[in-house]
């Protein structure tokens, strides 16, 4: 499936949004399931290169009413990219944390289960979902050392860019050219390592259990990214499963009803905890 054709499937829009800073961008689209909580939580993370003019949080509208359909809540964050004022280095990153840390704060008064998160990416997503995991790893000498906003039950990364530094070296031109600079900013003498806050390789062991998903055909986020990623998370002592599901594509992970996204999203509710799932 190219992306031309994943833009044509309907996408339902979400009934409330919340924002978590000034700019329109900073914002969260909540869906919540049928009956009474405290609901599980998909806190989900849009793909598109981390670039807004690529892809926004409503591309994700049939996976969370998937979830809300199993009887998950979804925190859809919406975030600044690279190529918008605020984004790249650090802000694009920010967001990401403010969205969690405003799903700490208000998640107990939405009916949110804050012991049952589970932090779910796409593509850049599932980069920007296991860095969001490991953010407390960061240094006091970064600006984007954190502390734990939420305790995530697990990441699950779909068709996801990991490892920074291999994406760069295997092919640095991965979503265009400079993005991945962009993204992390340059080097200098204070910070020698671009890598180091950026991306999750440089942060192991996370500390939770990781589970990545690729698309055996997926030219954008090859199946090899995943598991060069997953070796090294086991490696450093985490509790990390890569997949690949064949005859799928990159944007199959996110259309319900796709063996690769049903998949995805049976690998995301058993994470949950959700029985027969």
């Amino acid at each position: 499936m190219s992306y031309a054709e994943f833009l044509k499937i309907p996408q339902p829009s979400a009934k409330r949004t919340i924002s978590y800073g000034g700019d329109e961008l900073q914002r969260i689209e909540l869906w919540l399931p049928q009956g009474e909580g405290p609901h599980p939580v998909v806190f989900m993370i849009h793909g598109g290169c981390w670039q807004t003019a690529v892809a926004k949080a409503d591309i994700m509208g049939a996976m969370a009413q998937a979830f809300t359909e199993r009887g998950a809540a979804v925190w859809n964050i919406e975030y600044r990219g690279i190529d918008v004022p605020g984004g790249g280095y650090p802000g694009t990153f920010h967001d990401v944390s403010a969205a969690a840390r405003l799903l700490g704060e208000r998640g107990q008064a939405e009916s949110l289960d804050l012991d049952r998160v589970v932090a779910f990416g796409h593509s850049a997503g599932g980069h920007l979902g296991l860095w969001l995991a490991g953010q407390h790893k960061i240094d006091g000498t970064s600006p984007l050392q954190g502390a734990k906003a939420l305790g995530f039950a697990g990441v699950v990364s779909i068709g996801g860019l990991p490892d920074l530094e291999e994406i760069s070296s295997a092919n640095p031109n991965t979503c265009g050219q400079g993005t991945i600079a962009r993204l992390t900013g340059a080097a200098d003498a204070a910070r020698v390592d671009a890598f180091g806050d950026t991306s999750p390789a440089a942060l192991l062991p996370l500390g939770v259990k990781q589970i990545l998903i690729a698309s055996a055909a997926d030219n954008i986020a090859p199946p090899a990214y995943s598991q060069s990623y997953a070796d090294k998370a086991r490696a450093a002592g985490d509790t990390a499963e890569a997949t690949a599901v064949t005859g799928q594509g990159h944007f199959e992970l996110i259309t319900p009803g796709t063996p690769a996204g049903d998949a995805v999203i049976e690998a995301t509710l058993d994470l949950l905890g959700f029985e027969g799932s």
